[in-house]
């Protein structure tokens, strides 16, 4: 049993004095394992925490336990919240869920302290140089969902179209969307489908720009997948322009890549980064907002960025974010992230990793990639 405590203490104070020497906050989970072994560990300080929020639709026989304990919450978290009374809940009813989560860190095989995460893939890339910063499964191809749309943007620009034509939204563009704020017959600029598509994530709209484009439906199509190969993406293909099917995969690699070619081009990037606009279809005026909560919230510099989900994609992410003080630009791609606010969660929890760093990893030794052609 001595042996046995000796061995933890020692494994607990390499990992801590790993921590110290990356210069990061000491993950929570070591208090814990300090406390169970008996050692006496200073109490380590706790991680910069995220708070995410999730919205639950209310159902038969659900109660405020219920919901509580599936986000692992509290019932008076939920009341605040939601300026709940008493324990009456109506189903049909969405509640704001609210849950703190803490950004967790490992030992990697060179006993370097790097993150922890629960997303399937990931990436940081530094698109300057080519290097691999960082990197889970990043070679692995998977649906991207919605991050489709980039390529569409891409293509239907190749041809530098008249962004004030109007076009006129057909039924079949609309049907079976799922995410659209669009209507059979309405008419819409192309300028305002591609802001439909890149800020709102709108099915319909990368539908009308594919229909409408010099390639039609079908040829927009193989032109992305010909556009994919030309810039070397070996891992991605195309099956539809809106990212509905699963059958357009790709890789975080691949994906970090373009992400940083496509901030090259304003026409796209400027898009990306905005927070709201207003579009005219008609005598309406819809106003839409970013699906990306990293451009919404805006304390991070993000120079280019797209989510998707779909539910075989699970949520993605990818972004081009610059470090503070005029930093260096950096690719950040999360792909297959359990929850909406899980991707933004990680993808801050990479960005802070790098930036905390920077100095050792930026320019320092790191994987060799090509970089994308121009």
């Amino acid at each position: 049993m001595t042996r046995i405590r000796i061995f933890r203490n020692l494994t607990l104070i390499c990992f801590l004095a790993a921590c110290a020497a990356a210069g990061l906050p000491t993950p929570v989970f070591a208090q814990a394992t300090a406390e169970a072994s008996g050692g006496d560990v200073p109490a380590p300080a706790l991680v910069t925490s995220y708070q995410q929020q999730s919205t639950h639709l209310i159902r038969r026989g659900d109660t405020l336990s219920s919901i509580a304990r599936r986000y692992g919450t509290t019932v008076t978290a939920l009341r605040q919240a939601n300026r709940l009374r008493g324990s009456t809940i109506v189903a049909g009813r969405r509640l704001v869920v609210t849950t703190t989560v803490e950004p967790q860190f490992k030992l990697d095989a060179a006993g370097q302290l790097v993150p922890d995460l629960r997303a399937e893939a990931a990436i940081i890339y530094n698109p300057e140089t080519g290097q691999v910063l960082w990197e889970v499964n990043s070679q692995n191809q998977r649906s991207i969902a919605s991050i489709t749309k980039v390529m569409t943007a891409v293509v239907f620009l190749e041809d530098s179209p008249d962004l004030s034509r109007e076009v006129v939204v057909e039924r079949a563009d609309v049907t079976r969307a799922s995410v659209t704020y669009l209507r059979a017959g309405y008419k819409v600029t192309a300028a305002d489908l591609l802001h439909l598509t890149l800020i709102a994530s709108d099915n319909a709209a990368a539908r009308v720009l594919a229909r409408v484009s010099s390639h039609g439906s079908v040829g927009f199509i193989e032109r992305m997948n010909e556009k994919a190969e030309e810039l070397g993406l070996t891992n991605t293909r195309y099956a539809d322009p809106s990212g509905l099917l699963a059958d357009n995969l790709s890789s975080a690699y691949d994906m970090a890549r373009f992400i940083a070619y496509v901030a090259g081009d304003d026409r796209i990037s400027g898009i990306m980064r905005k927070q709201y606009h207003t579009v005219t279809a008609g005598r309406r005026e819809i106003r839409i907002r970013s699906t990306n909560q990293l451009v919404m919230k805006g304390d991070v510099d993000v120079l280019s960025g797209k989510t998707g989900f779909i539910r075989k994609a699970g949520y993605c992410l990818a972004t081009l974010l610059r470090l503070p003080g005029g930093g260096p630009q950096v690719a950040v791609v999360v792909l297959g992230a359990k929850s909406n606010a899980g991707r933004f969660m990680e993808t801050r929890h990479l960005f802070n990793w790098l930036a905390s760093k920077a100095e050792t990893l930026i320019g320092g030794a790191a994987l060799e990639a090509s970089a994308v052609a121009p």
